[in-house]
């Protein structure tokens, strides 16, 4: 769809340029940006050009910029394999590797490869729908985001904080996301992995993700039905009883034509006992 409206589109080379006014946003990827009619938008700010890279990592984290393409997130699982100490772990990837969920989320996008080579990490957890696989991968694995302040300087928050509703985040007017930071001890957790679509190709349902430290401590994250991320946690493996019970006490499931509340929450327990079923 043409933006025609749109008056200006900046190109910010550094930090001290990059600031976006009341009528502008940020261009990333762009790939649901172009596709709707943006009422009252004047300007757009592409932040593509700062030159970030796209995975870093440090001695405690793995860094995501939030201009890393899904296409580059995906190929990220066997380079990482090799060559990232942090991810390494056993020199082989199986489904209960945290460097799994890499793909298993990029592959949960209801869009064409030739998307993955334009939409962005941080564009989809910025737009906050409730089926965006970025956040599900993020929340999963206690994803800090790191967030650019207009007036410089940054704050962090977990990715699960952020966003808080359906197309709406803890964002701030101004601020920009800069980064995602995946801590290592939670890469090198095991993980499970849920989801599911009323068709092959469609919209997520439901997607679950279980993650059980070394310690015994479980998190299970529900994302895809839920209007936000939601985290249940245990200090050990919780019994089928307490899981379901908490499972049923979460009060935003949603509702539209992929998938009506009661299905989303019925799959949500189904899949809750498998992971912690194949987790133990």
């Amino acid at each position: 769809m043409d933006l025609i409206d749109v008056q200006d589109v900046r190109i910010p080379a550094t930090r001290a340029d990059l600031r976006v006014g009341a009528a502008e946003k940020v261009l990333a990827g762009g790939t649901w940006l172009y596709s709707v009619k943006e009422t009252g938008l004047r300007g757009l700010v592409d932040i593509t050009q700062l030159g970030w890279k796209p995975v870093e990592h440090t001695g405690s984290a793995l860094l995501i910029a939030a201009t890393c393409t899904v296409a580059e997130l995906s190929r990220l699982t066997p380079l990482a394999l090799r060559t990232d100490p942090i991810l390494a772990g056993s020199g082989r990837e199986s489904p209960s590797d945290p460097v799994a969920l890499f793909w298993q989320c990029a592959n949960s996008f209801l869009a064409s490869f030739k998307i993955w080579n334009v939409a962005t990490v941080g564009g989809n957890i910025a737009l906050a729908l409730p089926a965006g696989p970025m956040i599900s991968l993020a929340a999963g694995l206690d994803a800090e985001a790191v967030i650019w302040m207009p007036e410089g300087g940054e704050r962090r928050m977990p990715v699960a904080e952020l966003v808080t509703g359906v197309m709406q985040t803890a964002l701030e007017p101004g601020e920009v996301l800069r980064e995602i930071a995946i801590p290592r001890a939670c890469l090198e957790s095991r993980t499970g992995f849920r989801r599911i679509a009323l068709n092959t190709l469609g919209r997520t349902g439901t997607l679950l993700i279980a993650r059980q430290a070394p310690t015994g401590q479980t998190v299970f994250t529900v994302t895809g039905g839920t209007t936000h991320p939601v985290q249940l946690r245990f200090d050990e493996s919780p019994s089928a009883s307490l899981l379901e019970e908490r499972v049923r006490a979460i009060d935003c499931w949603y509702d539209d034509a992929h998938g009506s509340s009661d299905w989303r929450l019925a799959m949500s327990v189904r899949f809750a006992e498998q992971l912690r079923e194949e987790l133990a």
